[in-house]
């Protein structure tokens, strides 16, 4: 099997078919996408019912993010001993539980514990889940493999989204977190019976605690932590200035959230497949992209056809994470586990940053389209930070050793292919390849 050189062996039992397992993996991302993105857009419905003005009620969805950013590599490194198909359920369970308390939430103080635990599965699970992905797959179609599983969190933003919306102002917010633990059993479900059987302990916490000592692990990280901020900075805000600004019905509001979410979904779709060829200059392309989408924000507000013309723009920016997903592989060296974790703690530390500084925006009087030029200086400067990692020539880091338990493939003895990624695809393969 041809594959990353930093990728993880395969799994001892080859799953049914590739695309059964990507999408079983995907239901996950479409659990965690459905809570991530609702939130922000329930957010005037459940500041109304707790009592709370809406840049108080922000910090929900920023003690989610932080639940996310100290989760992903806390359980990277905890769990790094357990097979992936046994975290994966772990943490589709937990994260089950953590949406049904925040139904059940008595006030906002409850609220904001039941989110913080919710957040705490969120980048665990991506990243085993990318890394299950990008080891069924030959090297150069990783990105995209990734993006398939990414899909399922985009393709929230079209459907689950929405609907949560939906739900939310018809039947109550706490429906909507209530779906959402629903998913993630379905998600549970799927794992349990498609996920493929690995071995347990392939890897070493002292060896995933490695990543953090590679400073081009660290900038990676901060192109995400910085350059994502922009999109959340408006996206949290985004169903406050429809009804302030654009002045349309609050029943309109699942539109936009779609079209924001046929954005991103098309871009997890196509961009993949630039980054397997030129995988830092896709990278810089999209945050230039995001930075000029957000800084019309201001300009389209006040016009229904223009606002969601832009907002389908700032959608497509989501790509930036299966993009850096793929970097971090790259750099990351033996820790594989804790890397593809920490991409999520980044996007996160984003989901905080971002809401936090368009909601001093919004306190200082400077309306609810201040957000885009916010998210417009934050997506800049992570292309500053981009530039940095851009002229970062130095040597690739070090391969794994035999010693990794196996986790090397160019090292480790060779073994059959399993039949998801045969060595040697014809043409007439590669086009029945879900992937390709």
């Amino acid at each position: 099997m041809t594959t990353s050189p930093h990728a993880t062996s395969p799994p001892a039992s080859a799953p049914p078919h590739l695309a059964i397992v990507l999408f079983s993996l995907a239901m996950g991302g479409f659990a965690i996408g459905t809570t991530e993105f609702a939130s922000m857009s329930l957010l005037p419905f459940f500041a109304a019912d707790l009592g709370i003005d809406e840049p108080a009620a922000g910090h929900a969805i920023s003690a989610y993010a932080l639940g996310v950013v100290l989760g992903a590599p806390l359980i990277a490194v905890l769990g790094a001993r357990f097979a992936r198909r046994t975290q994966l359920l772990a943490l589709m369970a937990v994260f089950a539980l953590g949406n049904a308390l925040t139904a059940l939430a008595p006030g906002f103080g409850w609220m904001i514990a039941a989110r913080f635990l919710s957040g705490l599965p969120h980048g665990a699970y991506f990243g085993i889940a990318a890394l299950v992905a990008a080891s069924l797959v030959p090297q150069h179609r990783r990105s995209q493999a990734i993006g398939q599983v990414m899909l399922g969190l985009t393709s929230a933003t079209i459907i689950g989204v929405p609907l949560a919306n939906l739900i939310g102002q018809a039947v109550g917010w706490r429906a909507s977190f209530g779906l959402v633990s629903l998913l993630a059993l379905i998600t549970v479900l799927l794992c349990a019976l498609f996920a493929p059987r690995d071995q347990g302990g392939q890897s070493d916490p002292r060896r995933e605690l490695a990543a953090l000592r590679s400073g081009r692990v660290w900038i990676t990280l901060a192109i995400g932590a910085i350059g994502f901020g922009g999109m959340f900075a408006v996206y949290t805000y985004l169903a406050t200035t429809l009804i302030e600004v654009t002045k349309v019905s609050p029943a309109v509001i699942p539109f936009f959230l779609a079209v924001f979410g046929i954005g991103a979904t098309l871009g997890n779709l196509f961009v993949p497949r630039f980054a397997d060829r030129a995988l830092m200059p896709t990278a810089g392309v999209i945050l230039l992209f995001s930075a000029g989408a957000l800084s019309v924000f201001p300009l389209a507000a006040g016009n229904p056809w223009l606002l969601a013309a832009d907002v389908f723009a700032i959608g497509a920016s989501v790509s930036l994470g299966a993009v850096l997903q793929t970097r971090l592989m790259d750099v990351a060296g033996d820790a594989q586990g804790l890397a593809a974790a920490l991409n999520h703690s980044a996007f996160n530390t984003a989901n905080a940053l971002g809401p936090f500084l368009g909601g001093l925006a919004i306190r200082e009087g400077l309306g609810w389209t201040s957000t885009g030029p916010v998210g417009a200086a934050l997506a800049l400067l992570g292309f500053l930070i981009w530039i940095v990692a851009w002229r970062d020539t130095g040597p690739a880091p070090v391969e794994i050793t035999p010693a990794s338990d196996g986790a090397s493939l160019k090292n480790a003895p060779t073994r059959p292919a399993p039949p998801l990624a045969p060595d040697d695809r014809s043409r007439s393969d590669a086009v029945r390849d879900p992937v390709a």
